[in-house]
């Protein structure tokens, strides 16, 4: 496994193992508190530990050498992963709005505040230390699967604060609404939350092209070989760790094969140094001829 991919396979691991502690830190809390607002934080971790099991094996899998039957490798299990991941958010996000309404209308009394306080004190600081290292993570990596989970902490963090709020104005000031509005608060945000996945997950799925600054990026790479005449029919994707990278560059007619492969080499190795998890193909044209009208777009 490379250093990524140990990276990445650790970042599963550890996000498996903080959501363990957290569901039974919470579970304790929620008996105790009786808060809308602790169950909106346990449900939560609880379709986190799915997710999390869900990641890992998708982390697992992606990092898995390309086969026979998997040319391209297995990339894809990342946004799967993420699709999946957004669909928990999601759900959760409901099941909080349902919970939330009803205690609006059958308001409860918070009890023994002072566990619940301690446990999102202890929640927080493991949500945090967690979210910080999918960051470096990510960063290192920009392994989508890690970033959709690291999505998903940032949310369980601002939802462990949104309990400590509730915590604070339902046992402190008496105010019985308080908790299951800020429940619908977090509800809010899980549902934006998931928004955010899908999309980023959808978009590798689709083979959606790279954002626009590096299709330029790459442009102005193979242009500025002083030999490249043009370029066009430039297409980019994402799978996982792996980014694909194909064009057409057009050439002197005269020249030879061999000159033409050593252009190409040249160029090759400059995106391949901007871009160096890329796979690149490129395609050589005598420039002057016109191209069909669908290879003719850049």
């Amino acid at each position: 496994m490379s250093d990524h991919g140990t990276l990445m396979h650790r970042a599963a691991l550890a996000s498996l193992s903080v959501t363990v502690f957290l569901i039974a830190l919470k579970f304790v809390a929620y008996i105790a508190t009786d808060s809308v607002s602790m169950l909106a934080s346990l449900a939560d971790s609880g379709l986190d530990f799915f997710a999390s099991m869900i990641n890992l094996v998708a982390v697992r899998s992606s990092l898995t050498p390309p086969d026979r039957e998997h040319r391209f490798g297995h990339g894809k299990a990342e946004p799967l992963a993420g699709l999946a991941q957004g669909a928990f958010i999601a759900g959760s996000a409901t099941f909080l709005i349902i919970e939330a309404v009803s205690r609006l209308t059958q308001p409860h009394v918070i009890e023994r505040e002072t566990v619940g306080f301690i446990v999102m004190g202890i929640a927080i600081a493991a949500t945090i230390g967690l979210v910080g290292y999918q960051r470096m993570v990510v960063a290192k990596t920009a392994s989508l699967a890690i970033s959709s989970d690291q999505s998903h902490y940032t949310s369980d963090l601002i939802t462990n604060v949104g309990v400590v709020v509730s915590l604070v104005l339902s046992a402190q000031f008496g105010w019985k609404y308080a908790d299951p509005l800020i429940a619908i608060a977090i509800a809010l945000f899980l549902a934006w939350t998931s928004w955010g996945v899908f999309r980023a997950s959808s978009d590798q799925l689709m083979d959606h092209e790279l954002p626009d600054e590096d299709r330029a990026k790459i442009k102005s790479l193979v242009m500025r070989h002083a030999d490249v005449r043009n370029l066009h029919d430039l297409r980019t994707r994402a799978s996982g760790l792996n980014t694909f990278i194909q064009f057409h560059i057009e050439l002197d007619a005269d020249i030879s094969l061999t000159r033409a492969h050593e252009i190409s080499d040249a160029v090759e190795a400059d995106v391949m140094e901007a871009f160096p998890k890329a796979e690149i193909l490129i395609h050589q044209d005598p420039a002057g001829i016109e191209m069909p009208a669908p290879l003719a777009k850049v």
